[in-house]
């Protein structure tokens, strides 16, 4: 599990609760090659962060057992969550159940639910050996639903494998959801200022530094009319967002700019 204790502390002195962390392991060459987008990191981000998960990595990886299962075997260590995209079709190249049997050291079966699930799906002449072999998951693993096209994703301990096609990802995803145990819910406040951001640069270095409980980010953009700079702040604490985002409204006043309020998130 994660071996993070959370962000720096808050005000006061206190530590901050432990971040629940997870991380993404997107299984393809054709990802890799660019023929294919991937569509699932913002999805699964944004989902994770409702509940409290902060996707803290993503990893890209060839159809290779050694990479696959290195990856997961890595990321599984250092976080409480790690999901997989990708490889668990019917076809030649798609290795994920196998590999990820081998992360854990456990042979390869075919679960029989599985199989009951997808003989139901399938007809008699339909149901090929090459189907078949979405049956296959690591020994002891945990089925998840498929409503869409019914052969399941798996869970082994901490680690949720799902299919790469996103509507089909999604619905897994949403399946799942209930199994996760989050820590508090991110809030984000975004400010927007019209100076460079090199002006700001030193004065939001020394506020992060007064908010180390939260994330701050800078994200410059050029306009005709000018620089523009969104401030994204970050944390689970409304009270410390709003004592941060007042403090950065007046150090951009004391710069001689203009700062507007864009949006608030929560999640």
């Amino acid at each position: 599990m994660s071996g993070e204790d959370g962000m720096a502390g808050t005000a006061g002195g206190t530590d901050a609760p432990r971040v629940v962390t997870a991380a993404l392991v997107i299984i393809g060459n054709e990802v890799l090659s660019g023929r294919t987008r991937d569509a699932n990191t913002a999805y699964l981000a944004e989902r994770l962060n409702v509940l409290g998960v902060r996707l803290r990595e993503v990893r890209i990886v060839r159809d290779m057992f050694e990479a696959i299962a290195g990856a997961v075997n890595e990321l599984r260590a250092e976080n409480d969550y790690v999901f997989t995209t990708g490889g668990i079709g019917p076809t030649h190249d798609d290795i994920t159940a196998e590999a990820v049997a081998r992360a854990f050291g456990r042979p390869l079966v075919a679960h029989p639910e599985a199989l009951a699930r997808l003989e139901r799906h399938y007809a008699a002449g339909d149901f090929t050996p090459a189907r078949r072999r979405m049956a296959n998951t690591p020994e002891g693993a945990v089925l998840i639903d498929n409503p869409v096209s019914a052969a399941p994703g798996f869970q082994v301990e901490n680690v949720f494998v799902l299919a790469g096609v996103p509507r089909i990802m999604q619905a897994m995803f949403e399946s799942v959801r209930h199994r996760l145990v989050g820590g508090e819910p991110l809030i984000s406040r975004t400010v927007r200022c019209n100076l460079p951001e090199g002006r700001i640069a030193g004065r939001l270095a020394r506020l992060q530094d007064d908010f180390p409980d939260l994330e701050i980010g800078s994200y410059p953009h050029m306009h005709q009319a000018g620089p523009s700079v969104r401030l994204v702040l970050r944390g689970t604490d409304a009270v410390r967002l709003a004592a941060a985002v007042a403090a950065l409204t007046t150090l951009i006043a004391e710069l001689g700019g203009s700062a507007e309020e864009i949006d608030v998130i929560s999640g």
